[in-house]
């Protein structure tokens, strides 16, 4: 496949395409520093405003599919406004390259049993709480919208380095728990997740989430 891949030299991002490239993938890493990416075989990086959606919207065109982990940038007190700006002008950008859209989003929109949404828990991490209340109206803005070329991915509560085991388990809107209560996936597989939706296109319209 060819890919775009925003915020590629990130957290999320670079483990995607880490993966990316391992399964023969052609990547089109876009990024505000290219000098973050290193030389692979089959990786092109490429300096894009992702805000500029009619630069962006030329840039995506010709891909199968674009991935975004674009964030708003956690410790800028105004990564709310941001991320929302960069996260409407990215799905604008791949709805008029006429390119599948895979959006990471937070873990923040997953909803706890009775219903509410973990960013709205008083337990929720002040500081992580308006990145999180972002990527949960940037959801909201896909799910409410007449474009349905898109699948949102939110990872688990806890997402962190570790090993690629290609296992996970899929979940929809609830975070996914093993028999310890824990809800937690290694960025590796979380990657792998994220690979196989943009291969297998099973997601189409939806969130879903994953756990090990």
């Amino acid at each position: 496949m060819k890919i775009a891949l925003i915020g590629a030299s990130g957290f999320v991002g670079s483990a995607l395409l880490k993966e990316a490239a391992a399964r023969g993938h052609s990547v089109t890493a876009i990024v505000r520093n290219p000098g973050k990416i290193a030389e692979a075989k089959g990786v092109s990086a490429v300096k894009a405003d992702v805000t500029d959606a009619a630069t962006l919207t030329a840039l995506l065109k010709g891909h199968d599919v674009v991935v975004s982990a674009f964030n708003g940038g956690w410790g800028d007190p105004d990564i709310y406004a941001k991320h929302i700006a960069g996260s409407k002008a990215i799905a604008a950008a791949a709805k008029a390259a006429g390119v599948r859209l895979i959006e990471i989003g937070g873990a923040g929109s997953l909803h706890a049993p009775d219903g509410s949404q973990l960013v709205d828990s008083p337990e929720f991490p002040a500081a992580y709480k308006d990145g999180a209340r972002a990527a949960r109206d940037a959801l909201t803005a896909l799910q409410q919208g007449d474009w349905k070329d898109w699948t949102l991915v939110s990872p688990p509560i806890t997402l962190a380095p570790g090993q690629r085991t290609g296992r996970y388990r899929l979940g929809a809107d609830n975070p996914v728990f093993d028999a310890k209560g824990e809800c937690h996936i290694s960025v590796e597989d979380f990657a792998v997740a994220v690979l196989d939706e943009a291969e297998t296109q099973k997601h189409s319209g939806k969130r879903f989430t994953v756990g090990d």
